[in-house]
């Protein structure tokens, strides 16, 4: 985008999250189904910046894997001695133009928000800024200090007389500035304060000193909202989470429980849909109209027709499913699972990397997996496809149109079972059955009359 090309990011993530109590870094913890750190990074790059560097510090190998799929460089911090500090870890004295100073545990932050920043700080004509906003309880944030309205200083909560903590404004950690007043600066912070820490906070007085022109930018409280412990990285998944369930709303999808419905932003669902209550749809799932999806389904990274009924208690990953089919209630599809039009997925029903044809079914108790079934296929319950072989290998059974499966029926594959075959109940079917061909592989049955009686009568020995 034409306002991002003189801009740079450096985006602070070295924190330990000592509150997390959690072996993670801090950055990354999900949010709705996306660490806070991609959340941000993600911003950054499809907003087109011409750089962005991530200073992390605990956890780094972590950090490093999760960013391997974005353009960014990493910078280590190598001790926790403050933002300012931080800020230094990223090299900046090779940057140029503007730099937007962003943390990675602000999950709410959009990209029209980092827009606005910008925009601000170009129209101000400002040699640094400072976002703030205004909160009822500031907490531990740092106070923004002014005199007859113009920004004087930012006083870390720890360094702040009883009067300075009355203050509302606060410092929300995100600084606008230009790359040659940020490398001029920040070799004179120095940590004479309580923590002992190089504050970034003290870039403001430095500024203001040196006579560049400082200024702050209105922010809404939402960009303030930091994750430091589990309960603040649960509310800040709530958020998102409504947000969606009224963005869905707003665009004709029926959802019964806004609050117990958690589809991540990344989904698209059409209108017509309906959503009950404890439903879990994440990634890039796509819904099309007049689909329903009962309570305690869970869906992940798949593509659903329309008229689809996906009943309770129903797990989906990675498949795809044609129009007007119906699947569970407790069925589980893994992933490259195909099921037809008009198909029927019953209760108990497990595939996994199957072909199902249109208007088949497969009423409750199977498990198929490695197969092709064709179209007005009857699969009858406790069907198994025997698929894994004593070599650990995979293989594939294949069925034609219009079979019948009986009951408690085994495929061993790899096999193949021609159109219009008919597969007798308790067959374990181990050979190829041509089309129109009737095959039973069991036992014969021995019936001994009055055999119990005859046991009952026997002395015991």
């Amino acid at each position: 985008m034409s306002e991002t090309v003189n801009w740079s990011s450096i985006v602070l993530a070295a924190g330990k999250g000592t509150r997390m109590k959690s072996p993670l870094p801090k950055v990354l913890h999900p949010v709705a189904g996306q660490p806070m750190l991609s959340r941000i990074v993600k911003n950054l790059t499809q907003l087109g910046f011409a750089e962005t560097r991530i200073v992390a510090g605990h956890g780094y190998p972590l950090v490093e894997a999760v960013m391997t799929n974005y353009r960014v460089t990493l910078h280590k911090q190598i001790e926790q001695k403050g933002t300012a500090d931080a800020v230094q870890s990223a090299q900046p004295s090779d940057m140029s133009g503007h730099i937007l100073i962003i943390n990675g545990d602000h999950p709410l932050i959009e990209k029209e928000d980092i827009l606005f920043f910008m925009s601000e700080f170009m129209s101000q004509k400002l040699d640094l800024a400072v976002v703030t906003c205004q909160l009822k309880n500031p907490k531990e944030f740092g106070r923004i200090v002014r005199y007859h309205g113009e920004l004087k200083a930012i006083v870390e909560v720890k360094d702040a007389s009883v009067e300075t903590r009355k203050i509302k404004e606060i410092n929300t950690g995100i600084y606008c500035v230009r790359a040659e007043v940020l490398n001029e600066l920040l070799p004179k912070v120095t940590n004479f304060n309580a923590n002992k820490e190089f504050y970034l906070t003290d870039i403001v007085s430095l500024a203001l000193e040196a006579h560049f022109k400082v200024g702050t930018i209105a922010a809404k409280s939402r960009v303030a909202f930091g994750v430091n412990t589990q309960a603040e990285l649960a509310r800040a998944s709530q958020y998102l989470f409504r947000k969606k369930a009224q963005a869905l709303m707003e665009s004709g999808v029926l959802i019964l429980d806004p609050d117990s419905t958690y589809v991540e932003e990344t989904v698209q669902i059409e209108s017509g849909c309906a959503l009950y209550p404890n439903v879990f749809i994440r990634g890039n799932t796509k819904i099309d109209s007049f689909t329903s999806v009962e309570p305690h389904s869970f869906i992940v990274d798949s593509e659903i027709g329309k008229s689809v009924q996906i009943k309770a208690g129903t797990y989906l990953e990675r498949v795809k499913i044609y129009n007007e089919a119906s699947v569970g209630p407790y069925a589980r599809l893994r992933p490259e699972t195909i099921i037809g039009e008009k198909a029927h997925v019953g209760n108990f029903v497990e595939m996994k990397k199957v072909k199902f044809g249109k208007s088949s079914k497969a009423g409750h108790l199977t498990y198929l997996g490695d197969a092709e079934i064709g179209e007005e296929v009857n699969i009858g319950c406790g069907t198994i496809t025997c698929n894994y072989a004593v070599d650990k290998k995979k293989y594939k059974t294949i069925i034609g149109n219009r079979v019948f499966v009986g009951s408690d029926s085994q495929f061993v594959a790899p096999i193949e079972i021609g159109d219009d075959a008919v597969i007798g109940s308790g067959s374990t079917i181990t050979k190829n059955v041509p089309p129109r061909a009737l095959a039973v592989a069991r036992g014969r049955q021995v019936t001994k009359e009055n055999w119990s009686q005859k046991k009952e009568e026997e002395p015991n020995k």
